[in-house]
This record gives structure tokens, C-alpha cells and sequence, in this order.
């Protein structure tokens, strides 16, 4: 059991600050629960919302949330009326559900989980469960034909899993994360994760780890389904808006779950989905913003797989992202049920130092937690400071180019919402 900084509240709570505390919160202490019946009871309660809209789903480890992405801004491109959930948020829950090209307004989420509450608390829903019927309600009351959904965690159990029309399901890069509750290997993770697949279904997926592609093909052909495999795009012949190497496959899944609904009638040309495809903007991935006149380059990375993707697109493409060679300077905060020293090993490169900061408002690894994990005298390398801000400003005094900050979304939230505060 890692070292950890306890988060103020039960599990699940969310910063006072949080303008939807009153309605989320309360249901906080569900925690995360999978399962169907409860939403799928509360749904039909509130008149099926998810009747009323066509939707494609995206499971996996990594990327999900970049491929829900690029299909939503080549759907928009085509002039389909879509949606997009995805989770979770940096700052806000209003990212989490986007009404054609813009997020939910705040006055239009909390109609909607004030419309969904009573039912929520009737059939004792999770909140992302609660989260999940507003999406549904919104999706529904702006007449949207298509949405895409990011399962939220595995797929046979997953809320978004609800949805009785799932015509085209991806799958991202499936590894190794939430093993206390999806299973101890990649083949239990992966059999979770193929349970968003149904009859009926169009299925496409990038390369796998062996046991992850076996029990993807086995899972296929029991229900009859058609999984389709695909290799990288061409980065010389495809212009994306979203950075990094890893998304020329992210592309290609998303450029075979467009052509699944161009098969099934939907009316998508190329130069849409090329459009879509530049336009398509991702916030907490390879972004470089600068913080009180520091430049970051900051990527979420919070888990192992991520850890090692990130670090290779560095070592390859680091001059793309601004960064000097030589050793680099991290920032790191990391959730307490991740694994801490298997992210820090697979980031840290020769010479790097690292900050090991708390997470806000959850329980993270520590500094001397960490220290193990690292060789005989490299201690040096890792240091601990009290908050974002102070590792930070150390950080930038260490060297020069960008400071690197990962290790979780909810910390890069934390980040952009202090960076974005006046003053």
C-alpha cells in the first residue's frame, strides 16, 4: 500500500468550489458501483431519454477520450447533429457533455440533474451513474441524432453501456489500470472492457497485446460481431489537431468507426472527416500553455501504459514540444490506487528530477513512498514538495524549456483552473 495524503471528505467528494457540490455530492458515498439495472430502472422512470438518439461507444485504457474526439468533430464536420460524453473533466462538469460543438452551459447541466435527482436517489444511483441520465436527458432535449460515448470504466458494466443502440463500438489501447476492480491481468481487463460489445455491433480496434487480442476475437465471434483491425494513419497524408504520435492510431480507430457508419447509412465524406480530424481539439494531452510566465508541457500519463507512451513520444519527438535535450524537470502528482513507482519509472529518464506533489482533494502517493523505487543513490532525484504551485516554481529554477507536469487529470484540472483564475 503506497504512502498516501487523505483527501478532505468521504470518497468521492468533490472541492467546495464545485457549483454542482449540492447535487452531485450527495450521492458521493456511493463511490463506484458497475452495474445496469440501477440506471437502466432510472431511465426508463424518466421516459427513456436514451431512446431518442443514436450513439457509437469507445472503451479501452488510453485514448478513448482522444478517439471520442476526433469521430465527434468529423460527425460535427458533416453537418450531423452530435453529442459527446466523455470522463472525467479538468475543471469543470460541464466538459464532460458536449450539444453539438459546445460544452453543456452550467444552467442547462444542473435542469438536468435537478430533473434527474428524485429518481436518482430512488434507485440509489452513483454519481457518475446521476451524471450519466443527465447527459442522456440533455442529449435528448436538443434533438441530437448521434452521440459518441467514452465508457467510463470496462464496458459490460459501465453506465454508458445503458444505451440500446450502440451501432459501432472502438477500442483504444487496452492495459493494465483500475486491476482492483476490472481484474488482475490484461485478459480479465480486456473481457470487461469487449462487454460493450452486443449483436449487431461493427467493432474496430488498433493493435493489442496478444492476450487482449485474443479475447477480443473470441468475444466477437461469439456475439457475431464484426471487428475490424487497423494500423496507424499515415502522419504524411492526415493532418490532426491533436498532438503526439500515439493519435495517428487513436485516428485510424476513429477513422474506421466513421466508415462502420458510412456503411450503415450515415452520410460522411472524406474531406469531413479530414476537416474534423485538423480541427479536433483535446485539452490535458501534450498541451503547452504557460503558468504565471513558466512554460508547462502537460499530459495527464496516469497510469503505466500512458507513463511509457509519453515518454516515448519525448524521446523521439521532444524538439516538436519544446523541450530542450538533456535531463527534464517533472511534476507529479499521482491518485494513492494507481501505480505510483511503475509511472514514475516509466517517465523518469537519465538525469530527470521529479516533484511528487498531492493531488487535490485526493488521496496520492508521497515522496518517500516513492524513494524505493528508484536505484541506489538516484534519492536525489526525487523531491517532495507541499502543493502544485511551490514544485512548480522549483522546479523552473532547475533548468530551462518547459517543466513537465503529469501524473493525473484531476491534477491537471486543478492546474488549468488556477492558471485560468484572474490575478
Amino acid at each position: 500500500m503506497p504512502d498516501v495524503i487523505p483527501r478532505a471528505g468521504s470518497a468521492g467528494t468533490l472541492p467546495s468550489s464545485d457549483p454542482f457540490a449540492d447535487l452531485i455530492q450527495p450521492f458521493s458515498h456511493r463511490g463506484v458501483e458497475l452495474g445496469l439495472e440501477r440506471l437502466q430502472a432510472a431511465l426508463a422512470e424518466l421516459g427513456h431519454p436514451e431512446r431518442r438518439f443514436a450513439a457509437v461507444q469507445v472503451a479501452g485504457t488510453n485514448g478513448k477520450g482522444s478517439i471520442c474526439t476526433l469521430v465527434h468533430a468529423a460527425l460535427l464536420a458533416a453537418g450531423i447533429r452530435a453529442g459527446l460524453y466523455t470522463s472525467p473533466h479538468l475543471s469543470s462538469w460541464t466538459e464532460r457533455i458536449q450539444l453539438g460543438g459546445a460544452p453543456i452551459s452550467e444552467l442547462q447541466l444542473r435542469a438536468q440533474l435537478q430533473a434527474a435527482r428524485p429518481v436518482a436517489e430512488r434507485h440509489r444511483l452513483t454519481p457518475f451513474e446521476l451524471v450519466t441520465a443527465a447527459a442522456f436527458l440533455a442529449f435528448a432535449e436538443a434533438d441530437l441524432e448521434l452521440v459518441v460515448l467514452e465508457v467510463g470504466l470496462g464496458g459490460r458494466l459501465d453506465a454508458t453501456s445503458c444505451h440500446p443502440d450502440r451501432r459501432v463500438v472502438g477500442f483504444a489501447s487496452i492495459g493494465l489500470d483500475h486491476l482492483e476492480v476490472l481484474g488482475p491481468d490484461a485478459a480479465s481487463i480486456a473481457l470487461e472492457k469487449a462487454g460493450a460489445l452486443g449483436a449487431g455491433v461493427e467493432a474496430v480496434s488498433g493493435p493489442q497485446m496478444r492476450a487482449v487480442e485474443a479475447v477480443l476475437r473470441q468475444q466477437a465471434a461469439r456475439l457475431g460481431v464484426r471487428l475490424r483491425w487497423v494500423t496507424p494513419l499515415d502522419d504524411n497524408t492526415w493532418t490532426l489537431g491533436l498532438p503526439g504520435q500515439v493519435q495517428q492510431l487513436n485516428a485510424a480507430v476513429a477513422l474506421g468507426m466513421l466508415q462502420a457508419l458510412g456503411r450503415q447509412g450515415w452520410d460522411l465524406p472524406e474531406q469531413a472527416i479530414r476537416e474534423g480530424f485538423a480541427a479536433a481539439r483535446w485539452p490535458g494531452r501534450l498541451q503547452r500553455l504557460q503558468w504565471q510566465g513558466l512554460p508547462l508541457l502537460i499530459d495527464g500519463a496516469h497510469n503505466a501504459p500512458a507513463a511509457q507512451r509519453l515518454r516515448a513520444e519525448l524521446d523521439q519527438h521532444g524538439r516538436r514540444h519544446g523541450l530542450p535535450p538533456g535531463a527534464r524537470r517533472w511534476v507529479l502528482g499521482m491518485l494513492a490506487n494507481k501505480q505510483g513507482a511503475e509511472i514514475l519509472q516509466a517517465l523518469l529518464g537519465p538525469g530527470d528530477q521529479a516533484w511528487i506533489v498531492p493531488v487535490p482533494g485526493h488521496a496520492s502517493w508521497r515522496q518517500s513512498a516513492l524513494l524505493g523505487s528508484l536505484g541506489p543513490g538516484q534519492a536525489a532525484r526525487l523531491h517532495s514538495a507541499p502543493d502544485l504551485p511551490t514544485a512548480l516554481r522549483a522546479a523552473a529554477r532547475q533548468g530551462r524549456g518547459p517543466v513537465l507536469v503529469a501524473g493525473s487529470l484531476y491534477l491537471l484540472g486543478h492546474l488549468l483552473a488556477s492558471a485560468a483564475a484572474p490575478g
